[in-house]
């Protein structure tokens, strides 16, 4: 797919709430911070609008996209929804976790590409509150990025990913969270979890049991490989010798001899001796840190110039999952 060039206009996010609504309900896009990543929105109830997102980010149709209502009294109107889901909007809403639900007929297939099934979350950064609440009903809003790149944590993210194909990014600072929203489908055996993310798997085990993938069932971010740098990414032990031998073949060769690849570290818990740049995720080993951190981290390091990046494995407990989920997505090519 492809787009036409745009002037895009960076606002502050209290200067360009009306003009955010004024553009969703003409049909345009906006880019709006939420406290997860940068989301690329539309008019969810629009099939016209949201084919805008999937042309602007290069993203197939077969990925569906997340509805953000603005009140939870849209559920209902969107969505055929169980006890259990019901319990759990009650209690993580508005936050950063999304619901699979069976969809009604309201939703456009291109947003749920073509599955009975719609994602829906409502978000709890003030400003994507505020465009809603200005706009008056549900946006699609997939991160602000091209597709599968690495998502935007900051305005400037998505300047660099975005600028000149949208025509407006709302500036609301840096994201709290840093990594997309748990995504879970729920039904009646209990709810899988699609996508980990800051609702961890300890977080939702009091509201019922937690079962095994589901075959069939698209979620968004769910390809092998996403959230990906430029630069080939491996996970592996911060090791400098064994890492250079790694990404010897991306190196090349320099006068007929073979050129030491430079390599960077996202470290968790390693300084990073001999490699030659290193982003570390946390210096305390706090996994809430180290996820808000991630994206910029792998972004600065993409954009550093080096032949390969070594990723250090973190604990998968709790938020780690997560951080390990998207890890392993973005050193899948």
């Amino acid at each position: 797919m492809s787009t036409s060039k745009a002037e895009t206009r960076v606002a502050a996010a209290g200067e360009g709430i009306q003009a955010a609504a004024t553009l969703l309900a003409g049909g345009g896009l906006v880019a709006i911070p939420t406290e997860t990543v940068y989301g690329l929105g539309a008019d969810a109830l629009d099939p016209a609008a949201c084919l805008k997102i999937f042309e602007a980010k290069d993203r197939p149709l077969s990925d569906p996209l997340i509805v953000h209502i603005p009140g939870i009294d849209w559920l209902d109107r969107l969505a055929v929804v169980p006890g259990t889901a019901r319990r759990l909007a009650e209690h993580f809403w508005p936050g950063p976790l999304t619901l699979v639900l069976p969809r009604r007929e309201i939703v456009p297939d291109l947003v749920t590409a073509g599955q009975e099934t719609v994602a829906i979350r409502m978000s709890s950064h003030p400003v994507f509150q505020a465009v809603l609440k200005a706009f008056g009903k549900p946006v699609a809003a997939p991160s602000a990025n091209r597709f599968g790149r690495i998502s935007p944590t900051c305005a400037a993210d998505v300047f660099a990913e975005l600028g000149g194909r949208i025509p407006l990014i709302l500036d609301g600072g840096p994201c709290a969270h840093g990594i997309e929203s748990t995504i879970v489908l729920v039904r009646d055996e209990g709810f899988h979890i699609l996508r980990n993310g800051p609702v961890t798997v300890e977080e939702l085990m009091p509201f019922g049991p937690v079962c095994g993938a589901v075959p069939g069932i698209s979620a968004p971010g769910g390809l092998p490989s996403h959230y990906a740098p430029r630069t080939p990414m491996r996970i592996g032990p911060p090791v400098e010798q064994a890492s250079r031998l790694l990404f010897t073949q991306q190196a090349g060769n320099r006068d007929g001899r073979p050129t030491p690849p430079s390599i960077g570290l996202l470290s968790w818990n390693s300084p990073g001796e001999g490699f030659d740049k290193v982003e570390h995720l946390t210096r305390n080993q706090d996994l809430r840190e180290a996820g808000v951190n991630l994206y910029g981290a792998m972004r600065r390091l993409d954009q550093a110039g080096l032949d390969g990046i070594v990723a250090e494995p973190v604990p998968e407990n709790g938020l780690g999952a997560a951080i390990m989920e998207r890890l392993r997505k973005a050193s899948a090519r």
